[in-house]
């Protein structure tokens, strides 16, 4: 019989809904079980698209004796993380705390009162690799808990303690300022572990550092500053290496969660939107620095990637692919839809194209990745002599390709990707000219809108999920406000729609009205929708990047661009607040700060604001605009309209009260709405736009 976990809306705990184990979900059942009972709580955390958290599954939760020894003394939880960022934050602290390091899936011990004791994250089946089986582990808590409950409640204090001395608040406030000095210190420090041969940042296993090669870009263009060179050179080796390696689909687009090596050749092979949407906008970003023609082929395949295989039917887009498939055993394997040996590429193209497909794409007999299989590269372009040739076996073989059994789609909708994916989507599609990317921008913003975001009272809710039109019960975090704020300013500069504006205003009220913590940063949780389970351990907050920007960075991006468009003093300097923390942490370890370095250089550099006032339509607007939108200014606001809106209302203030000059459309390029002398002339517009 299923358990309770069928009614979940979360695909990765359905997918536990066949488990022996008597699972709850998060809330206060789970936690009223343990105390009626008095036994302690096993918290497992993990994603849908987790490796791990498969195998810990199929070994342990999928095994009728554990099972039944985990039901007989203990209350289950089992919590999806991107559901529960919250819940994962806290626990993820802890187990760094305990361990020193963390992981999914997580394995948490905790009183019926939710405070860990003990923590760790994969435990096989049997001792191995100097780990404890589950089974040990899990008669050790039980022992502790019914023969030393002392002990246990020592450690529970000990972590209680420990969390609290590691509250980032505390150590980093107010400490960073976005400076000069500041960034170059930052960059000496990221130079210091940058692979010059293979690009990218340390050693294996390497993922996709989105927000610093964004940060390197924006720094890199402005050819006059100390260190820009560097920069455009790190971030140009890396996109060039992670675009040509096995971490990048070759045959369909989009990118895996990271390489196991550090030369990008083997990835582990789930695909998180989070992940593409993030590189989808740095690629293009990269494509309008240098015109690369690598860049462009990314932009254009990930983005119909992401159309493809991730937008759901509503129109929004689902979290990720699992990394598993069924193989030819019928068994989950994975990267199997992926890989490829040589013979099964000369069974699809034949003896000609197979054996040169084969070494296009580095496959080789050994092969790359495991049982002699390869995992495709593209090291080198085909010849233009080759260029057609080179299309029609991709063709052939993304076409062989789509009849193995597909991996599994994570299809809940995350509000604060989805924000990533809307930005990422309006801003390639404004600069490759594909207005079709930015209509499924504005509808996945509209279907986010319509599904996640209600008014209750005088405040705004967003809730963190949904599936299928229905909302999940966890609220949204600080993130999923921040990103669908940014990716509703990205949709205003890509259409100049007034309404995008709005909503971000809304949005960012909450943020600066349920957030904020007292001292210019923000807590992750609102503060009328933090968990009292984890309130009594820790709020919730945390400035570092993760694999997507921190709420508080995400907080200040879109917080500078809302005040360069309106001119509103209290959200310029709330977004230089947030600065703060970030900042102090990016002079010491600028991988966690990535996005925070950002839109720190838009801060330093005004950022400018640029308002091309003229008839919507009209060629001569359109031609300001174009050269505003390439124009590679740090972080440059863009505003494109009349001044007097169509139904009579005033414009967004960076439009009002702007003339056209001699009746012609007119570009003014302004810092904190001080401006210079306006053009007509795209051209002139570009010099005035030059970093």
């Amino acid at each position: 019989m299923p358990n309770r976990l069928a009614a979940a809306t979360s695909p990765y705990l359905q997918q536990h809904a066949g488990n022996p184990v008597d699972w709850f979900e998060w809330g206060d059942e789970a936690f009223a079980e343990a105390r009626r009972r008095d036994v302690p709580l096993l918290i497992s955390i993990g994603y849908a698209a987790c490796h791990w958290c498969h195998v810990m599954a199929h070994e342990s939760f999928e095994d009728a004796d554990t099972a039944a020894y985990l039901n007989a003394h203990f209350v289950a939880v089992k919590v999806d993380r991107e559901e529960r960022p919250d819940v994962d934050a806290v626990y993820m602290a802890a187990t760094q705390a305990m361990t020193g390091s963390g992981g999914w899936p997580m394995t948490v011990f905790a009183t019926p009162d939710g405070e860990p004791f003990s923590c760790g994250t994969y435990f096989p089946p049997r001792p191995m690799h100097g780990l404890p089986s589950f089974g040990q582990v899990l008669a050790a808590m039980h022992d502790a808990w019914t023969s030393r409950r002392g002990d246990v409640d020592a450690s529970a204090a000990a972590i209680r303690e420990a969390l609290a001395g590691r509250d980032p608040g505390i150590e980093l406030a107010g400490t960073g300022t976005p400076d000069q000095a500041s960034a170059d210190r930052a960059l000496r420090v990221l130079a210091g572990t940058y692979d010059a041969v293979r690009g990218g940042f340390g050693g294996a296993p390497k993922f996709p550092p989105s927000m610093l090669l964004e940060w390197l870009l924006r720094r890199g263009v402005d050819t006059a500053r100390p260190g820009a060179s560097q920069a455009m050179a790190m971030a140009t080796t890396t996109l060039d290496a992670m675009a040509r390696g096995g971490v990048y689909d070759q045959l369909g687009g989009g990118f895996a969660r990271y390489s196991v090596d550090a030369a990008w050749v083997v990835p582990h092979f789930e695909k998180m939107l989070y992940d593409n949407a993030l590189l989808l906008r740095v690629y293009a970003h990269w494509w309008r620095a240098t015109g690369s023609p690598v860049a462009s082929r990314v932009v254009e395949e990930t983005a119909e990637w992401l159309l493809r295989e991730l937008r759901t039917d509503a129109g929004g887009f689902a979290s990720a692919l699992d990394a598993d498939s069924p193989g030819p055993d019928g068994g989950a394997h994975e990267g199997a839809f992926s890989v490829w040996t040589r013979g099964e590429l000369i069974d699809v193209l034949g003896p000609d194209d197979g054996p040169w497909a084969a070494a296009m794409w580095n496959v080789t007999e050994a092969g790359t990745f495991e049982k002699g299989s390869s995992v495709l590269q593209l090291r080198a372009d085909p010849s233009p002599v080759d260029a057609d040739r080179y299309a029609a076996v991709r063709a052939r073989t993304f076409t062989a390709r789509a009849s193995r059994p597909r991996p599994a789609r994570d299809d809940k909708v995350v509000a604060a990707w989805n924000g990533l994916a809307v930005a990422a989507l309006a801003d390639a599609g404004d600069l490759l000219g594909r207005s079709d990317w930015v209509d499924a921008a504005a509808a996945a913003a509209d279907l986010v809108l319509a599904v996640h975001v209600r008014r209750d009272g005088k405040v705004l809710r967003v809730a963190r999920t949904s599936r299928d039109g229905v909302v999940g019960g966890a609220p949204g975090v600080l993130e999923d406000y921040a990103d669908l704020a940014e990716g509703a300013l990205a949709l205003y500069r890509a259409t100049g729609e007034s309404r995008w504006v709005d909503r971000a205003d809304e949005l960012l009220e909450e943020v600066l009205g349920r957030f904020a913590d007292g001292s210019g940063g923000f807590y992750d949780t609102a503060v009328d929708e933090t968990d009292p389970v984890l309130h009594r351990i820790r709020r919730p907050r945390d400035p570092a990047d993760g694999p997507a920007p921190s709420g508080q960075a995400a907080a200040a991006g879109a917080l500078l661009t809302f005040a360069a468009l309106t001119g509103s003093h209290r959200h310029r300097e709330a977004a230089e607040r947030a600065l703060a923390e970030p900042l102090a942490l990016a002079e010491r370890y600028p991988q966690a700060a990535g996005w925070a370095l950002s839109v720190a250089e838009a801060l330093l550099d005004g950022p400018r604001e640029v308002a091309v006032v003229g008839p919507t339509g009209d060629a001569r607007t359109e031609a300001l605009r174009r050269a505003a939108v390439l124009a590679t200014a740090p972080g440059a606001v863009l505003a494109t309209g009349p001044a007097t809106a169509p139904d009579g209302t005033a414009a967004i203030a960076l439009l009002r009260d702007r003339p056209m000059v001699e009746g012609r459309p007119t570009a003014y390029v302004c810092r904190g709405f001080v401006c210079d002398r306006p053009t007509t002339d795209p051209d002139e517009l570009a010099a005035l736009l030059a970093p």
